[in-house]
């Protein structure tokens, strides 16, 4: 990402060259793209204090959420927004470091259930509490309010894109044609 965005009168310039460009729907983006990263950026950093990743992360806060209940690694990939694989290799990764664990299903031995151990309950129990320290501070600058305007506009640009996404996929040409 850019370390410094361009003046929107350097976008206005830009637009006489290329007629698609919209200065401000360009500027909005970029400082959406920014955002982005320096939010990332500031929780990949706090993970990294507490030896966790992302994507590890995001399994821990599945199980965590529903930790009564064993999940399918199919079931977390779906909730993920991940493919099975990535979902296979993050569940490789925390089984190896003893955060979670993988038992055959009582009732149909073909399914394996994943599960917390009891280090990976206190992982959460540790980590979560100082994570949502960490997110309440970077949403800190937004009032109550401005943050409900932000999610409604951040669930607008989601809804375009979905609807965009499945336009070009029933535009796109079968495959193997």
């Amino acid at each position: 990402m850019l370390r410094e965005l361009p003046r929107y009168e350097c976008l206005l310039g830009a637009a006489e060259e290329y007629p698609t460009l919209d200065p401000s729907a360009t500027e909005a983006f970029l400082h959406l793209l920014r955002t982005g990263d320096v939010v990332f950026g500031v929780e990949s950093s706090f993970l990294a204090q507490h030896n966790i990743r992302q994507g590890g992360f995001t399994v821990l806060m599945l199980l965590n959420r529903c930790c009564e209940t064993p999940s399918t690694p199919a079931a977390l990939a779906d909730h993920a927004g991940v493919t099975r694989a990535t979902m296979t290799g993050l569940l490789d990764t925390l089984e190896k470091d003893g955060i979670i664990r993988r038992s055959p299903d009582a009732q149909d031995r073909r399914t394996v259930l994943v599960s917390l151990t009891p280090a990976g309950v206190a992982l959460a129990e540790r980590v979560l509490p100082k994570y949502f320290e960490c997110v309440a501070r970077i949403m800190s600058p937004l009032n109550k309010t401005e943050r409900k305007q932000l999610v409604g506009l951040l669930q607008k640009i989601q809804l375009g894109l979905s609807s965009e996404a499945s336009e070009s996929t029933s535009k796109a040409p079968p495959v193997g044609v």
